[in-house]
């Protein structure tokens, strides 16, 4: 084989460049796995492809090179415990042996596989390989085996709601039944099967045919007959060309019963001479024709054929022996390749190691740098860290900072609402004053006016003069400059921005204006200024126009915000 011959020359060549041993290692271990993966499939999709490969060198009866590729898939799967790679080795070598004849060897594979497949717990498998085994006793003439198989499978399948799947098992199911000559259930299940294979044509052939069985055993050669006829156009297909020389057995079988021997001959002739056919539908197709040329009471034609039943019998045996002496020329040639692998194995072990160790010391240099590495990273993180601390740190100053600017500044809004408070209180004193003042000169005024109107002091001169000289001093200003005097003093500020703002305004404006700012009423101030009510109202007007203002504008409000 092209592996062991090549592992051979590497062998040779590595004891003939003995001198340049380490120079040459490295090349050696990797040309020895390159061998190994020659040898044995490394890898699950690898082990899929040489199944693959195995299964299309089955279907070509290439028996030794299919069984050799799945052998290697077997031994990598068990070793490397992939459940799936080895129940479909297994599965596809007892399908091997069953194509070989050895149905013996066939089912000990498919047992193995069912035991995989109970072990995976995977349905699929389950049903797949219960339904060959079911096949294997039905060649066998294993019926009851057969049907327990089947029934399994079937069963399982309709518990996974795989349609095609049950209408495959029920057909085979049918089939047992037509076998065993079970009409009732034949039909159960054919009733089943039909309908879930419409759209498997394939399928629904084999199903077609197994109903032909079926009115055949139940002597309804009618529809037996319509219905094998009914197939036939069927069977021109390419993929439908096996079932022919069947469907003509059974045509031939259903004339012979209803005695129509020239026909049941036809058609029998036909299904002996169609390429294809197989041993054991030649030899029922010989059986047929011998038993109608014998009621034809043509007895040597029917001598004829019964000879050529023990021919064909004698051939199938003599094939099925050599199918058998070459299943043990194959089971010769995979022992041989298999002790031929555990050698070549134990050979790379040794190369193996050393490449684990160099792998080894590898992964402990790899461990030192990330070690190193790590380290580097945590000094890192501690370097953020402390920088981390310090920026918390600063931002925690920066906080009471900031508390103790807000505590200042509500330090400084207590102060000035205590000032703002203070001014409140002296300016209501000052207006308490000015009122009392206005309410004394009032009084003093009435008084003098009194006096003015009595006789007494009318007649005298001087005392009516000294009551005009007390009357005109009344009339000055001297209150509201000595009132003007404190408020300038207390009210500094709002006195100077008036000025500045409004150089319009009279001394009579200012004074209207800081008894607002003192939030007297209208009637406090037109008394204070010894006018009228209406007289004060034009007064405001008047002053609002003057400081370009709108008539509904609040006057206090606006002054108290300067």
């Amino acid at each position: 084989m092209f592996t062991h011959f090549f592992l051979t020359l590497l062998f040779l060549r590595k004891k003939t460049f003995c001198l340049v041993i380490k120079l040459r290692f490295l090349v050696v271990y990797f040309c020895l796995f390159f061998v190994c993966g020659f040898l044995s499939p490394q890898t699950q999709p690898e082990c899929d492809k040489m199944i693959e490969q195995g299964v299309r060198a089955m279907n070509r009866q290439q028996f030794e090179k299919s069984l050799e590729l799945l052998t290697k898939v077997k031994i990598q799967a068990q070793k490397n415990q992939w459940n799936k790679q080895l129940f479909l080795s297994i599965n596809n070598i007892g399908a091997n042996y069953f194509l070989l004849l050895d149905y013996g060897e066939a089912l000990n594979n498919y047992l193995d596989a069912y035991k995989i497949a109970l072990l995976e717990a995977n349905p699929t498998f389950e049903i797949t390989v219960l339904n060959n085994i079911a096949i294997l006793y039905a060649k066998d003439k294993k019926f009851d085996k057969a049907e327990e198989y089947f029934m399994k499978a079937y069963e399982s399948a309709d518990n996974q709601n795989n349609l095609i799947k049950k209408g495959l098992y029920s057909m085979n199911l049918a089939s047992v039944y037509n076998e065993t000559k079970n009409v009732e259930k034949c039909k159960k299940y054919l009733d089943i099967a039909l309908p879930l294979l419409h759209d498997v044509p394939k399928l629904l052939v084999e199903a077609k045919i197994i109903q032909v069985q079926y009115y055949f055993s139940i002597r309804n050669y009618t529809k037996a007959r319509q219905a094998a006829e009914a197939i036939i156009p069927q069977l021109n297909q390419e993929s439908n060309r096996e079932y022919k020389g069947k469907v003509l057995y059974f045509l031939a079988e259903i004339y012979d019963a209803e005695n129509n021997y020239n026909l049941a001959i036809s058609y029998a002739g036909q299904s002996i001479h169609l390429p294809g056919t197989n041993w054991e539908d030649k030899l029922d197709t010989y059986k047929l024709l011998s038993e109608i040329y014998a009621k034809k009471q043509e007895y040597a034609k029917a001598l004829a054929y019964k000879d050529s039943v023990v021919i064909a019998n004698n051939s199938f045996n003599e094939m099925k022996n050599g199918r058998l002496f070459e299943n043990s020329l194959i089971k010769f040639e995979l022992q041989n390749y298999q002790k031929e692998l555990s050698v070549s194995q134990q050979k790379l072990k040794i190369e193996r190691l050393a490449f684990y160790s160099i792998i080894t010391a590898l992964l402990i240099l790899i461990l030192v740098v990330m070690w190193a590495i790590h380290n580097r990273i945590i000094r890192l993180k501690q370097i953020k860290i402390i920088a981390e601390l310090e920026l918390e740190k600063e931002k925690r100053d920066k906080l009471i900072l900031e508390q103790k600017y807000k505590e200042q500044e509500a330090l400084s809004l207590l102060e000035k609402e205590r000032l703002h408070n203070e001014l409140e209180t002296k300016n209501r004193q000052l207006t308490t004053k000015v009122l009392s003042i206005s309410a004394r000169n009032d009084s003093v005024e009435k008084l003098v006016n009194a006096l003015l109107t009595e006789s007494a002091v009318s007649q005298n001169d001087k005392l009516k003069k000294r009551i005009a000289d007390i009357k005109n001093e009344l009339q000055k200003d001297t209150d509201w400059d000595e009132f003007f005097s404190h408020f300038e003093e207390v009210n500094h500020h709002f006195l100077k921005t008036l000025r500045t703002e409004f150089p319009v305004l009279s001394s009579n404006d200012l004074r209207y204006l800081s008894y607002v700012y003192m939030n007297l009423s209208p009637k406090e101030i037109s008394s204070l200024l010894n006018i009228t009510i209406e007289a004060c109202r034009k007064r405001k007007e008047r002053i609002l126009k003057k400081m370009e203002l709108n008539e509904d504008m609040d006057l206090y409000a606006y002054i108290s915000s300067l």
